[in-house]
């Protein structure tokens, strides 16, 4: 991002979150989930964010199956970590993005109980790992149980692929939001052993009629759910912003209303 999307001169952090904020309207900070920030940091993301600014956090691998750790001890320091954030009302949702090893049990539906339970008044982003939730046989009930509990299902775009850490691209809202994130479809590198950086499994430029395919999706979702978040997840050099201005366009386009992803108006008038 800094070497192929920020200009030239946009280096410090306070910098790069004034530049992103001027094009994007909302965040997802995923860094969480490798390292809880300091409450000075979340303090400094708050401040530096204008009003109406939105946040969604990554719950950290402990909250997720992917570290061991005491369940509501890592929930409770995830919330104290990220205490002024959610003070300043820019935390919208908590991305629980379950393990590979969570199938669909009675016991993995409780833990998904306990975490809305343990984060609440935060949305509980739910995104699996494991197709055993959306098989044919298994979706309506999966659906209809988020819907219950007021848990929000997340849909991806990712590999069409049938590995069993891949679920397939549905599109569906169970609480008043609703949420897709775009991995990317490089199947050759879901999998990847031994990457150095994230960016290394992501790598996957959009091209247009791949995401056109979601335009009538996202109409759709914004007909059924109060609030609908694209985030893209392709995090390899600019691939991700330059996804979501195009995903823009091509709503713009279709007359589907969105927010965020277009380019800021000068600040000044000028000729062009």
């Amino acid at each position: 991002m800094v070497k192929h999307w920020y200009p030239p001169g946009v280096r410090a952090a306070a910098d790069r979150l004034a530049y992103y904020a001027d094009h994007f309207d909302v965040v997802e900070a995923d860094s969480p989930f490798y390292a809880l920030p300091t409450p000075e940091t979340a303090q400094r993301w708050a401040e530096r964010t204008p009003p109406g600014f939105v946040f969604h956090v990554k719950a950290s691998g402990e909250m997720t199956g992917h570290r061991e750790a005491d369940r509501e001890t890592a929930f409770r320091e995830f919330r104290d970590a990220l205490a002024p954030l959610e003070r300043s009302q820019k935390l919208r949702g908590v991305l629980l993005q379950y393990h590979p090893r969570v199938v669909k049990s009675q016991a993995a539906l409780d833990e998904l109980v306990a975490a809305r339970d343990l984060l609440d008044p935060l949305v509980p982003l739910v995104e699996f790992r494991h197709r055993s939730w959306l098989e044919e046989g298994e979706r309506a009930g999966t659906l209809d149980f988020l819907e219950r509990k007021g848990l929000a299902y997340v849909s991806v775009d990712a590999p069409r692929t049938r590995a069993s850490n891949v679920v397939p691209p549905i599109a569906a809202a169970t609480h008043a939001v609703a949420y897709i994130r775009f991995h990317g479809r490089n199947a050759k590198t879901w999998n990847i052993r031994g990457a150095r950086t994230s960016g290394e499994r992501f790598d996957w430029r959009y091209a247009e009629d791949e995401l056109h395919e979601w335009v009538e999706p996202l109409a759709t979702l914004a007909g059924e759910a109060e609030e609908v978040y694209a985030m893209f997840n392709n995090n390899r050099y600019d691939y991700a912003p330059t996804g979501a201005q195009m995903l823009r366009r091509l709503l713009d386009t279709a007359g589907v209303a969105a927010s965020g992803g277009a380019e800021p108006l000068p600040e000044r008038p000028t000729l062009f």
